[in-house]
């Protein structure tokens, strides 16, 4: 298999770890493989690949899209973030719950996260490249956010001062955004990603 599990968080989280082919010219691994994936409980078809460049200290999110909701795979191809997701799913017994990891260049970890779960992350290196690929195309009249800072979830964070876009410096707390009907789009209990299954 050319990925394992390494460990599962707030039961819908998957850290993922490839095999990799290392000598002394370097390394060679598979990033993605539709049927491996689908072996590990990740069924879903990926419409849309994203890469960000950022620099240390750089905080963004805590993002997600509740018009065409969509699941993420994350992983980061330069430098090192520490990589967090919420569970924003009214209803949820693990709302508001955050899980957070190092993932790197180095440690190749991936991180799975489904719709109903807020991202972001923080750059600890000089420079940091994060890579990811979607169940959903970008739709931004359907995006949210929540704040990075929002006490009632607080995420313990590896710097107290980011460097912040102005967008997600005045993103709602995540009590805000459980009074709105968008919520119920990604309230817990229900699959938005059902039509965006395969059979392998």
């Amino acid at each position: 298999m050319p990925f394992e599990i390494e460990s599962v968080h707030l039961d819908e989280i998957k850290v993922i770890v490839p095999r990799t082919f290392p000598d002394q010219r370097g390394f060679f691994m598979e990033s993605y493989r539709k049927d491996a994936f689908a072996a590990l409980g990740i069924p879903y078809e990926f419409v849309q690949d994203n890469h960000s460049r950022s620099v240390r200290g750089v905080v963004r999110g805590l993002h997600f899209q509740w018009d065409r909701p969509l699941a993420k795979l994350m992983r980061v191809t330069v430098g090192s973030v520490f990589l967090v997701a919420v569970d924003i799913r009214k209803g949820s017994p693990t709302l508001g719950q955050w899980y957070g990891c190092e993932v790197s260049d180095e440690n190749k970890r991936m991180i799975w996260a489904p719709p109903g779960f807020a991202r972001g992350f923080c750059v600890l290196s000089d420079v940091a490249e994060l890579q990811y690929k979607c169940t959903a195309l970008y739709n931004p009249k359907g995006e949210g956010g929540i704040r990075w800072d929002d006490p009632a979830i607080g995420v313990e964070w590896p710097t107290d001062q980011p460097i912040l876009s102005e967008k997600d410096a005045k993103a709602p707390l995540l009590e805000e955004w459980l009074q709105t009907e968008a919520a119920d789009v990604l309230a817990y209990g229900r699959d938005p990603l059902a039509e965006t299954r395969y059979s392998a």
